[in-house]
């Protein structure tokens, strides 16, 4: 795993040259929230917290995580760091924060008692280190869903699936009706996605742990995980045609009734909100893929690299605390289509999807993430291999898996 050295840190001090303070501050926020319900959400954030008179200066990078997150990086360790920024809960977060570039908000947290507002338990872990906690959980997002457009099925004469094995089924008559069975955006972190979610909710939540936390590279190599790379083989034959980069532009295929369904996590349900679709009536999500109904509840953060200058800190004190606002998080998770990280608002307008990613939560029917369970260089090796499985219909499940219980072997 890369570390990053405390000479980077004295540059990134250097490099941050501020004004005199003031009683408020122009500050830069890094996001990588682009699309049409995203742009929404990342607004409401922006008008609670332009409320305490300071300035949000909106860095949106387009391109998703995949492409923001390295920028994001390198402008931080680089000498050029923005005042906060949304990021997922990760090992790549974690290394900035052991070198100690960003600033813990651990003073604001205990002052307006955040232990016991924001739930699960879990979102507060991810942001800890050595007792100190350095960022602001601002959503729950799920990865594993299966998003399907009812019409699409019914114009086919077929019956909605209600889970994975029945889409698979139907995946040939879709075809006669030429329509994508499903849709899947070609950029790497999907490719990812859609294979670690194959994971979990095709394979189950014991085997996920086993193979990410536990490192077990000859059950990697069973019986259970070729059940994984089978249906993973299936998917690569449904997606076939698919032929987008962004997850926004794979949903609007789903939309468009051009493609039957989508695997993509919870925030998908914000694009069929803003289209006019009503769940349940319009479109169908099955968490877990309707096999395991298990999700991750780690979401996004705020986090705020470390600014010597008072009124820098002060506005990010206030964005911080805008975020965790009750009326903030009831008006961004609805706009987003996440769940909230307080256990203490009520969603009176809840879909019947957040409704089921609620109770699922409730429950405690959660996974880690791959990217808090392993380091981002087993994550990368992971990406490239599923990447290039879905890329060639040749690539036999053996042999990908057989490659991949070797990255599991060495993993760390």
């Amino acid at each position: 795993m890369r570390k990053i050295t405390q000479t980077a840190i004295g540059v990134v001090m250097l490099g941050a040259v501020h004004p005199a303070a003031t009683q408020a501050a122009d500050l830069e926020v890094t996001h990588w929230w682009t699309s049409g319900s995203e742009a929404a959400a990342i607004r409401v954030i922006a008008d609670a917290f332009e409320k305490s008179g300071n300035k949000w200066v909106d860095g949106a990078i387009a391109g998703a995580g995949g492409v923001a997150r390295p920028l994001i990086t390198s402008r931080i360790t680089g000498g050029d760091p923005m005042a906060a920024t949304q990021f997922t809960h990760s090992s790549a977060m974690r290394e900035l924060i052991e070198a100690g570039f960003m600033r813990d908000v651990t003073a604001l947290a205990e002052s307006e008692g955040w232990k016991d507002k924001i739930f699960p338990q879990e979102l507060l872990d991810s942001c800890t280190f050595e007792g100190k906690l350095y960022c602001v959980p601002s959503n729950i997002h799920s990865q594993q869903w299966l998003w399907l457009n009812n019409s699409v099925f019914v114009n086919a004469g077929l019956a909605v699936p209600q889970n994975w094995n029945e889409l698979v089924a139907a995946a040939p008559a879709l075809r006669e009706k030429g329509i994508i069975p499903l849709a899947q955006g070609q950029q790497a972190w999907q490719q990812q996605l859609m294979f670690n979610v194959l994971m979990v909710s095709i394979g189950g939540p014991d085997l996920f742990k086993r193979v990410y936390g536990d490192l077990d590279a000859d059950y990697a190599a069973g019986p259970e995980v070729a059940k994984v790379f089978a249906a993973a083989a299936e998917a690569r034959d449904m997606m076939q045609g698919s032929n987008v980069q962004e997850w926004n532009l794979a949903t609007r295929l789903v939309i468009d009734g051009r493609a039957a369904g989508q695997v993509m996590g919870d925030w998908v349900q914000g694009e069929f909100t803003q289209s006019g679709m009503t769940a349940g009536a319009d479109f169908t999500c099955l968490p877990g893929l309707g096999v395991h109904e298990y999700i991750t509840a780690a979401g996004d953060a705020f986090y705020f690299p470390k600014i010597d200058t008072p009124d820098i800190m002060a506005a990010q004190d206030a964005l911080a605390s805008a975020i965790v606002d009750p009326k903030t998080q009831v008006a961004f998770t609805m706009a987003k289509g996440a769940l909230p990280i307080r256990r203490d608002v009520e969603l009176t307008d809840a879909t019947p999807c957040m409704r089921k990613g609620m109770d699922i939560l409730q429950e405690g029917h959660v996974i880690e993430s791959i990217n808090t369970m392993v380091s981002p260089d087993t994550v990368g090796r992971i990406t490239d291999l599923v990447v290039e499985f879905f890329a060639d219909p040749g690539f036999k499940p053996e042999t990908a898996q057989e490659e991949f219980s070797k990255i599991i072997a060495t993993a760390d």
